[in-house]
């Protein structure tokens, strides 16, 4: 399920839900749309869809200890201008007991409830706990172009082995929000994308306090 609302220059995308709700927001303008009598200017849009093209929620209505749940989020560039590209994640966590792949019980403790592993082209620039989740921040290490796609920030998610009984019937959502602001005079002067897109990130944070597309406080 996925809706679109657009806005100039930048969009944040959304997917939340018990493993099965995809939405997108709009955000404001970080380039402003500057028009001149005798001095014409073509406005840029940054524009972008958030999709999880191989998931499907009504094979993910009941999860089991240990198992892989199929989750695959990318960004596609829908806009005119190049951009830097953000995948937040966040993975719920409880205080509960897990035990390991031979059935030894490890303990009870605050854990995170999924784990997931992410391929060379994604970059953690942070990690943060944030109420009951702990909230992960990937940027993309390559600009991406008009109407290109990323590659997934991962392919599945996998769910905790917990022993049974603690958190039975319970509603489990692991957020995903997608940021994406222009290349153009946001990067700074390092040769690295990945620097690049560390600082722009940086500007993406300031410009959106407070506002629809701001992310996860």
């Amino acid at each position: 399920m996925k809706t679109n609302k657009k806005r100039n220059l930048k969009k944040a995308g959304f997917v939340a839900g018990v493993l099965c709700l995809a939405s997108i927001g709009g955000v404001s303008a970080y380039l402003t749309d500057f028009d001149k009598a005798d001095n014409q200017f073509t406005v840029g849009k940054v524009s972008i869809d958030l999709d999880e093209p191989g998931f499907k929620p009504e094979e993910q209505t009941k999860i089991e200890p240990g198992k892989d749940v199929k989750k695959d989020p990318q960004i596609k560039n829908t806009g005119v201008n190049d951009a830097f590209v953000y995948l937040e994640v966040s993975i719920p966590m409880a205080e509960v007991e897990a035990a390991s792949e031979d059935g030894t019980r490890l303990g009870k403790r605050e854990q995170e409830l999924f784990s997931f592993q992410t391929p060379t082209n994604w970059t953690k620039l942070s990690s943060k706990k944030t109420g009951d989740n702990q909230v992960y921040v990937y940027a993309y290490n390559e600009v991406l172009k008009p109407e290109q796609t990323t590659n997934t920030l991962f392919d599945s998610v996998k769910f905790l082995n917990i022993i049974e009984g603690q958190i039975d019937e319970k509603n489990l959502s692991i957020p995903i929000r997608a940021y994406a602001i222009q290349t153009s005079y946001t990067g700074g002067d390092s040769a690295s994308v990945v620097d690049q897109a560390r600082t722009a990130y940086e500007k993406y944070v300031n410009q959106n306090k407070g506002q629809e597309g701001q992310v996860t406080p």
